[in-house]
């Protein structure tokens, strides 16, 4: 009910009795000029007149006309809803009885339309000083109606047939309680229910509803659901196809040419020229002569051409010419050839860098609807390092990347299985890159081969499968980030080097993606779903590559495991708590028993555990080396990523829009990676020290979680989100039992030294999750 409130207090800052917005409001009203905005949508008037009335070109004056209208109604909104500030504040609220009453009124409606007839709503006034007011409501609900009886009265029994078979569907349901809102959403499923099964003219209109309030005692109700006849045929006429026409080069009219006519499948393809392949085509028509209208395949086969990347619009128009029931498909080709540039900024592990990339997109290369692409990229970005806690350097990372996809799946089934298929999306892809990173601590490369399918569900599930995801990768290590490698195997027996040895990674990956309820939206409840299966070095055992043994390369055989749940609760208007969890595992089976690096886990970051610097946290309760200068780096020495086979993290984070484009959150993240084997330190003479645990034990591991919680501040332009988290330590699982618990020890600022864990600064582009 908190939209129903006419009259709103002031909000306040921080619970506290002071009132920034209404100071904004009026700041912003002091310096608002209405009387010279008016003057300027009056010389922009003129101008513009002026322009159109001198003009000979009726092209020029549309640009005009459009241009003024713009311009105009920009400054209007201005004028009507005051400059920036006044938009992001707000006036002081004046109490009004005029809407005191208004209040109680849509209070009594709410009840009412929720089943509460019976309801009564009073409002009480009670002085605070001279100049303030408080309002209590008290509301007497009284007792909810329920449904006890419902009737239909529908003369067709086609359609009374098909309500009675869809009943478990149906939105009114003897026993439930009466909601207005299920009225209107069961005449809108009715509407679609006959609309899907030939009824092409029905209108919601014709469904009513009476409601008998005095049916039984117990505040039962008898509903009568009735289906009117209209008054012109006097009854619902159900539609079949006669015949499906398809211009596929609608718009084009070329002198003295006439369109050539195709006969495919039942449908009648025109066209000047044979540009599409109408074999592919009518894999995504799902409607066809014979067949009863169906509004759903309608907006299907609609949705399906669209998705072929190949069309500037897709219309589907029906009409009756002869007493012939026709539909005819309207599309207009895209351009072949497509440029689209980018500069922009990403933001990688908390660091920012300047991007740029290229792209060129042929469309319907051999004319089966398949586009061909080819892009590059460059970027320099801010990273972590991996030898150093408190540094950042620039990296440069680029990519060639060329791909082509195939709208059917490239595999031999029979043609009328592929025509099955066309309802799925179905897509093949093939793509061919070449990777480059350059970063202090190692140069790296990847040549890379991909070839798989995707395909859809219902449009809230995706598939992928990469039959073939080959790669060749190459490194180069600087002498420092050598000896860490070095150091790590003589030290704890880290197989680490391994993976930056030559080498040849070589995976077959499943995917499935679950989208339900448009995750990210603001006004509803969403969640989403992926998770993934992937098998590394199967190839080996099937196929000998000769390049393996030309080069020398390193092999890798593992299974790898995904899965991430997001989800997002709608709790009012301007508030969202958004929740997640990450799940991963990563098991190499054969010698050198290790993973390729971009196969293992990480933890810390601004979209992992925010109290931890980037890929930082973990694995376990394992301690990283003691600071050299507790001051400046508080109690451990982050200068290590500590990669892990087993991931761990959820996090909560509640979000609220706090004025303009100005939201605010706060978060509570709990996370880890660990290994499967331990890892052990040496000393100088080979005795093992007592270094915490990295190893998954069942019994231990919920007690190595890292736990953080903070702060933060997001700038939500629609089009961009920055983002500004604080993550603080609240549980440290590598300090000793018993002094793990941190969150009193948090400072903002050095020196910090070994009682002191210092607060992490995120920066990022988007929400993190």
């Amino acid at each position: 009910m908190q939209d129903l409130f006419v009259m709103e207090n002031n909000k306040k800052f921080l619970g506290l009795p002071i009132h920034l917005l209404v100071q904004f409001y009026y700041i912003g009203e002091k310096n608002f000029k209405p009387e010279k905005l008016e003057q300027k949508i009056e010389k922009v008037e003129t101008k513009f007149d002026n322009k159109i009335s001198k003009s000979t070109s009726q092209k020029k004056i549309i640009n005009l006309e459009f241009k003024k209208r713009n311009k105009t109604e920009a400054l209007r909104t201005k004028l009507e809803n005051g400059n920036i500030l006044m938009k992001w504040g707000e006036p002081i609220t004046v109490f009004d009885s005029t809407k005191l009453q208004l209040t109680i009124e849509r209070l009594q409606d709410f009840l009412f339309n929720n089943g509460y007839f019976l309801n009564k709503v009073s409002a009480e006034t009670f002085p605070v000083g001279n100049k303030k007011v408080n309002i209590t409501y008290t509301l007497f609900p009284g007792p909810q109606y329920t449904l006890d009886t419902i009737l239909y009265k529908i003369p067709d029994t086609i359609q009374f047939n098909l309500i009675q078979k869809s009943k478990k569907s149906s939105l009114l349901q003897e026993g439930s309680p009466y909601l207005q809102d299920n009225f209107s959403k069961e005449r809108e499923r009715i509407d679609i229910l006959f609309k899907n099964n030939g009824y092409y003219d029905f209108s919601r209109q014709y469904v009513e509803f009476d409601v008998d309030t005095s049916h039984r005692q117990g505040h039962k109700i008898a509903v009568l659901v009735q289906i009117n006849d209209p008054a012109k045929r006097g009854y619902h006429k159900k539609f079949t196809i006669d015949e499906v026409h398809f211009t596929t080069d609608a718009g084009v009219n070329p002198p003295s040419r006439i369109r050539t006519r195709e006969y495919y499948r039942g449908t009648e393809f025109e066209y000047f020229e044979r540009l599409h392949s109408t074999r592919i085509l009518s894999q995504r028509i799902f409607i066809h002569p014979g067949e009863l209208y169906s509004r759903e395949r309608t907006f299907e086969t609609q949705r399906q051409l669209a998705n072929l990347d190949n069309f500037k619009f897709v219309n589907v128009n029906f009409d009756t010419v002869d007493g012939k029931f026709i539909a005819r498909i309207f599309t207009n080709p895209l351009d072949r050839y497509q440029w689209s540039n980018e500069v922009g900024l990403s933001v990688t592990q908390g660091f920012p860098g300047p991007y740029y990339s290229l792209s060129l997109k042929k469309r319907n290369i051999f004319r089966g609807l398949e586009n061909f692409e080819i892009s590059g990229r460059i970027g320099y970005e801010g990273v972590a390092s991996a030898t150093e806690s408190n540094n950042a350097f620039q990296s440069i990372d680029a990519g060639l990347n060329a791909s082509i996809t195939f709208p059917q799946f490239i595999f031999p089934f029979k043609e009328e299985t592929r025509y099955k298929f066309g309802r799925l999306n179905p897509r093949t892809r093939a793509l061919v890159g070449v990777n480059y990173t350059d970063r202090p601590e190692y140069i790296r490369s990847a040549t890379t081969f991909n070839y798989g399918y995707s395909w859809e569900n219902r449009r809230i599930r995706r598939f992928d499968l990469t039959l073939a995801n080959l790669s060749v990768i190459n490194s180069k290590t600087d002498s420092a980030f050598q000896q860490l490698l070095d150091d790590l195997f003589i030290n704890e027996g880290s197989t680490l080097f391994r993976t930056f040895e030559p080498s040849f990674v070589s995976s077959m990956l499943f995917s499935m993606a679950w989208n339900h309820g448009n995750y990210g939206n603001q006004d509803a409840n969403s969640t989403f779903l992926r998770w993934s299966v992937e098998s590394g070095g199967t190839f080996q055992d099937i196929f000998q590559f000769p390049i393996v043994e030309r080069q020398g390369l390193q092999q890798f055989q593992y299974l790898r495991l995904t899965g991430d749940f997001r989800s997002l609760i709608v709790l009012d208007k301007k508030t969202i708590l958004a929740e997640r969890l990450n799940v991963g595992v990563g098991y190499s089976y054969e010698d050198p028993k290790v993973l390729p690096y971009e196969k293992y886990f990480f933890a810390g970051g601004s979209n992992s555990v925010r109290a931890w610097r980037p890929r930082r946290l973990g694995p376990g309760s394992f301690r990283p080396p003691l600071s050299e200068n507790p001051e400046g780096d508080g109690l451990f020495n982050y200068q290590n990523e500590q990669p892990g086979e087993i991931l761990l993290e959820g996090s909560v984070e509640l979000r609220r829009k706090l004025f303009g484009f100005f939201e605010g959150a706060v978060f509570l993240d709990a996370g880890n990676v660990w290994t499967f084997q331990p890892r052990t330190i040496s000393d100088s003479e080979g005795n093992v020290i007592e270094n915490g645990n990295s190893q998954f034990r069942l019994k231990e591991f919920y007690k190595e979680f890292g736990i953080g919680t903070g702060f933060g501040f997001r700038f939500n332009f629609s089009f961009l989100i920055l983002r500004f988290d604080v993550g603080i330590k609240v549980y440290d699982p590598a300090r000793l039992e018993g002094d793990r618990f941190v969150l009193d020890k948090a400072k903002f600022f050095r020196p910090f030294g070994v009682d002191r864990e210092p607060v992490i600064f995120n920066v990022g582009v988007g929400f993190p999750f």
